[in-house]
């Protein structure tokens, strides 16, 4: 079963004046998956305080798959894309080139998505966008091709070549 973490960035949920809707979404979507949700933390608009808490889980092994809320837009405060580069050691850019692509379907402001993606140690890292109903569209569009990409990044599987 393949761990998740969900981080969401938020200046007013972590101040206790908005409920946090995506986390939900995400937990949701997973679920049915049949991902485990090891951790949900909710932070502050805050690059040092979000680049700590991605490391902390990647270095500690804590979860295969974290999938961040928020922050992705911007505001000045809006620091998610920064605070995920700033730990990676690769990128994946493939993933939220398709979330984008696939979002402009339904509106033109998906090109204004900053999102990235990336991978440190072992645990693959994406920004999602901070609206549950960008949430829904976009996760629901790539789940199922992660459990292949944790497959190989965890060594369970060898090789990306279909038959």
């Amino acid at each position: 079963m393949k761990r998740v973490a969900i981080i969401t960035a938020s200046d007013s949920g972590y101040n206790g004046n908005r409920e946090d809707l995506s986390a939900p979404v995400i937990e949701e979507i997973v679920g049915k998956q049949g991902y485990q949700v090891v951790k949900k933390i909710l932070l502050p608009d805050d690059k040092a305080m979000l680049s700590q808490a991605m490391q902390e889980i990647c270095d500690n092994n804590e979860a295969d798959l974290i999938l961040t809320t928020g922050g992705t837009g911007f505001s000045p405060r809006d620091v998610m894309p920064e605070a995920t580069l700033a730990i990676t050691e690769r990128i994946v850019p493939g993933i939220p080139e398709a979330m984008r692509a696939y979002s402009m379907q339904f509106t033109k402001r998906a090109m204004l998505s900053r999102a990235t993606a990336g991978i440190r140690k072992t645990t693959l890292i994406i920004n999602m966008p901070g609206s549950p109903k960008a949430v829904r569209e976009c996760l629901e569009y790539i789940i199922t091709e992660l459990n292949h990409g944790l497959e190989i990044l965890l060594s369970e599987a060898s090789n990306c070549a279909r038959k």
